[in-house]
């Protein structure tokens, strides 16, 4: 899975990259114009950046100046404009390659695989604490205060996707395709069915959960903001203790 930014002022071509870089497992950005897209680019982490050039004069000084200091980011440039020259230029300024429009989605796809192996791995963390609760992915294993607690394959396989990427909202069906292979009608109703069950056996408070968190018409998220857990449970257990004294 990687984090593609498509930067296109056409939104049929935007929609069309996007539907099928997400059908393949890839979290997918969007900006329709370059300004937005540019501060996009520069403020948030990606893996790839497809954009469209659109004519030779729309190269301004603000997009030399990017692509140059995010060069650790692969980019893929789209245009009409078939150049050799032009071509020469964009590649020499740091640019990963250049496809010329039109362009089949086959021919497009295989580019980003060969872009993507370019980059440089992120090492996915080993041990992911929450809380307290420690997620060992390698060993399979989740404790909470140093408790082992049981979870089931399927379980464990959920838990495992959102903590490989923590911090981050992954979306309803990316969770369902990388856990169940497949999307179907009742795929998302079995989503949140392991969600509950996974709440109930991490969870403090399942019914108000601060490790897996909801992120409204969107996914969720595995929270591992550790200061911000601690003082929502060290609040719930003055009020508790507050109620018992009185």
């Amino acid at each position: 899975m990687a984090r593609i930014l498509i930067i296109d002022e056409d939104p049929k071509i935007r929609r069309f990259l996007g539907i099928n870089l997400r059908a393949i497992g890839h979290l997918v950005e969007e900006a329709e114009r370059k300004p937005a897209g540019i501060r996009f680019w520069q403020e948030r982490e990606f893996d790839l950046v497809i954009l469209d050039l659109g004519q030779p004069a729309m190269i301004g000084p603000e997009f030399l100046a990017v692509l140059e200091n995010k060069g650790t980011v692969p980019t893929i440039i789209l245009s009409e404009c078939a150049d050799e020259v032009m071509i020469v230029k964009v590649l020499d300024l740091g640019a990963n390659d250049y496809v010329v429009k039109p362009f089949s989605i086959g021919e497009l796809i295989a580019r980003v695989r060969v872009a993507l192996r370019k980059v440089q791995p992120r090492d996915a963390p080993r041990i992911v604490e929450a809380g307290d609760v420690r997620i060992d992915l390698a060993e399979r294993r989740v404790t909470r205060d140093g408790r082992d607690i049981h979870l089931t394959k399927r379980e464990f396989d959920l838990l495992k996707t959102l903590a490989s990427r923590p911090d981050h909202v992954l979306p309803h069906q990316f969770l369902v395709k990388t856990v169940w292979g497949h999307v179907r009608g009742n795929a998302i109703t079995y989503l949140r069915g392991y969600i509950m069950q996974l709440r109930e056996k991490l969870e403090r408070t399942p019914s108000c959960p601060t490790i897996i968190v909801t992120e409204p018409a969107a996914g969720y998220r595995l929270r591992t903001d550790q200061e911000q857990t601690r003082s929502i449970l060290d609040d719930r257990w003055q009020v508790k203790r507050k109620m018992k004294n009185e």
